[in-house]
């Protein structure tokens, strides 16, 4: 698969520099349950950011929070510059426009084609027209390695294929933030590695700022900028993928890495 027929879909000359996801001071609390403790935590433009630790550590929340599917209890979110909570709900919508997401579990529209799939947003939501829509869809779908499944609906596609169009769902929104939920835990052991293997081709050939939350632990050395390692709602160590994972200095760093890798 080449990635040389993608126009580089996520340049944009309006793109920000520097911060462009902040958290600070975010608690989100499930009854008695405190997921996310006063968070502060944020995310340069342009970086590849891994989120590691135990279930139960806040990670999915964060991208949850980012998704507008949740709410924090506490504190506030700004992606770009603009303020996602707390704000007025037009607002909210806008600065929505600017995240995808690909979930664990693909939610693609079962009664839609492959090609309705990737279209139907950019044009409901962004107002693109079908053709502009549609071309694109067909560049996503090179990329991502379907070309010839766009006529197809999700219950003829296996499970990588169908992560595959959901990934090509995401990006046809023209996303500054691509946020990753454990993208492969559906998946086949045979099929994950067709799948990160173009989230590498992304992560390699767009500027597109991911943040990406993963038990893989080689994709997250391949592709991280930044390794954010979480317990009990905290960061408890940061830093390059390569300190994190040969080099940690919390002993629970080191306690959870022994046991995933």
């Amino acid at each position: 698969m080449s990635t040389d027929t993608l126009p580089n879909p996520e340049t944009n000359p309006a793109r920000s520099t520097g911060e462009l996801i902040r958290l600070e001071q975010v608690t989100k609390r499930f009854g008695d349950h405190t997921v996310l403790d006063h968070l502060d935590f944020s995310v340069d433009a342009g970086k590849h950011v891994t989120l590691i630790g135990p279930s139960g550590s806040g990670k999915t929340t964060i991208l949850r929070l980012l998704m507008t599917l949740l709410k924090p209890d506490e504190g506030t979110i700004t992606v770009d510059g603009e303020q996602l909570f707390p704000a007025p709900e037009k607002q909210v919508r806008e600065v929505r426009k600017k995240i995808g997401m690909v979930f664990q579990q693909f939610n693609l529209f079962p009664n839609m084609t492959v090609l309705r799939n990737i279209t139907e947003a950019p044009v409901t939501v962004l107002g693109m027209s079908k053709d502009a829509a549609e071309e694109r869809a067909r560049e996503l779908l090179e990329l991502v390695g379907l070309t010839d499944h766009l006529d197809k609906h999700p219950a003829q596609l296996s499970g990588g294929q169908q992560q595959r169009v959901a990934i090509a769902r995401a990006l046809a929104m023209r996303p500054q933030v691509l946020l990753l939920d454990e993208v492969t835990s559906a998946l086949d052991p045979e099929l994950v590695a067709g799948v990160l293997d173009v989230l590498r081709d992304i992560a390699r050939s767009t500027d597109i700022t991911m943040l990406c939350v993963t038990h893989e632990m080689n994709f997250a050395r391949d592709i991280s900028d930044q390794v954010l390692m979480f317990d009990s709602g905290r960061v408890i160590e940061s830093g390059p993928p390569e300190k994190i994972f040969s080099e940690p200095e919390q002993d629970r760093t080191r306690e959870f890495l022994s046991a995933v890798l």
